[in-house]
């Protein structure tokens, strides 16, 4: 059977691919980013904030290990509507317990509920959208869905932390002014009735394509034995050293860097931060950030797509890595004038979007081969961890030696990824990812 061309369908699929997707990225970001802002503004050392929300890393890490069970067991629209009210409750229940006295232990077990649920939602989603879709609309839709997925962190990151902020500030409610507690369990609240909105719409108005089904043919232990089979066929790549090597140190400051921004705009003055107000962090880290990230992107998508992967990855390395000197400046000068911490973000944040594109080419040119998807997902797999382990430590670290020298050590842990690429550019196809003139 031919596939249908995209656009029979696509006036359906643009009903659920844009809500889909967002629904995909907003638990991510409440657990990596909103939850390590909403911990520094409740009391948290940084300490604590890098190793409990690290820590939740930990369903992305594994996720390829229960990935085979969600493709065997009942449908992929079941498990898509059925995550997403696992993050609705999980989103009510950090909103419930951030007023309480023991708030830190209550809020992490349900941002746990919501990794593993985002995770396993991450499974579902996606391959309920190849499912649903024909090979050509696939293609026509994926930069939909990545654009949806960037417009949830900008709500989450930017929109969720900017409201947060006003309520802390009185701006929008006077009589919470100075509640921070109650600013951000509202904050929270609202994600969670966003959270049920979309899971009835997706009950309601996800298709049921007849590929979506149980596979009740496949038992659990013929699965398994599959499932090992991809593993060992991974670790038999040719150069698995150098694959691990690139993984685990391209984005090894990015990686600390990450979980101590946050804190580090927010903190006082006194403390070696630049005091930002939480409404301001939501703006310039979570919009404007955000934006340039995406900008950041799609030019590296066009540049690889026009020259090919070996003659970017490099500069995309030094992209990735090099911006983060304006930490440096940041925590040395702490300037007043609020353009300074805009431009310095937005810098670091283009680079970042510009070289994380060949981090995620080179998980697609390793995965190529019999188990594309499943090597794929395993790449993805030490992705996670290479952002976790790190990120545990740079609180502790941070906090023993102040945010100037801590950024230092940052821009000093991006040297072996650098290295890293060198060594990778030296083994690539010279016209591998470069568009074919036709």
């Amino acid at each position: 059977m031919k596939d249908k061309p995209a656009a029979s369908v696509n006036k359906s699929a643009w009903s659920w691919i844009p809500t889909l997707y967002f629904a995909q990225g907003l638990p991510y970001v409440a657990v990596m980013t909103i939850a390590v802002i909403m911990y520094k503004r409740l009391g948290l050392s940084n300490t604590d904030i890098a190793l409990y929300t690290s820590w939740l890393y930990l369903p992305w890490v594994i996720k390829p290990l229960w990935s085979p069970f969600v493709d065997l067991i009942k449908t992929k629209r079941l498990w898509v509507v059925l995550m997403q009210s696992f993050v609705a409750v999980g989103f009510a229940g950090v909103a419930f317990f951030i007023p309480s006295t023991f708030f830190v232990k209550a809020t992490l077990a349900f941002f746990w509920l919501i990794a593993f649920s985002s995770a396993t939602h991450d499974i579902a989603a996606d391959g309920f959208y190849m499912l649903a879709l024909n090979s050509g609309e696939q293609s026509f839709f994926v930069g939909i869905r990545n654009t949806f997925y960037r417009f949830a962190t900008i709500f989450g990151q930017g929109i969720l932390v900017m409201f947060a902020g006003f309520m802390e500030e009185g701006k929008l409610f006077p009589s919470l002014q100075g509640n921070i507690p109650l600013a951000w369990s509202i904050s929270f609240y609202l994600l969670a009735a966003l959270f049920i909105g979309l899971t009835l719409y997706h009950h309601f108005v996800l298709p049921r394509p007849a590929t979506d089904r149980s596979r009740d043919n496949v038992t659990p232990l013929g699965l398994l034995k599959d499932f090992f089979l991809t593993f060992v066929t991974f670790f038999k790549k040719k150069d698995l050293w150098l694959i691990f090597f690139f993984i685990l140190t391209y984005r090894l400051g990015e990686s600390q860097l990450v979980k101590i921004a946050s804190p580090f705009l927010l903190d006082t003055a006194e403390s070696g931060g630049l005091n930002l107000h939480t409404a301001t962090v939501g703006m310039v880290y979570g919009t404007i950030g955000v934006i340039a990230l995406l900008v950041g992107g799609i030019i590296g998508g066009i540049a690889v797509s026009r020259d090919g992967f070996r003659k970017w990855i490099i500069p995309m390395a030094i992209a990735i890595n090099v911006p983060d000197l304006v930490y440096v400046y940041l925590a040395g000068a702490q300037p007043q004038q609020l353009w300074m911490v805009i431009a310095s973000v937005a810098f670091e944040q283009l680079g970042y979007g510009f070289g994380f594109t060949a981090f995620m080419l080179y998980l697609i040119y390793i995965a190529d081969g019999e188990h594309k998807t499943a090597h794929y997902a395993i790449g993805t797999g030490f992705m996670a961890l290479g952002m976790m382990l790190p990120g545990m430590a740079a609180g502790a670290i941070q906090d023993l030696i102040g945010y100037k020298w801590f950024f230092i050590w940052v821009c000093l842990c991006t040297l072996p990824g650098i290295a890293a690429s060198v060594l990778v550019s030296r083994r690539l196809p010279a016209d591998y990812g470069k568009k074919e003139n036709k």
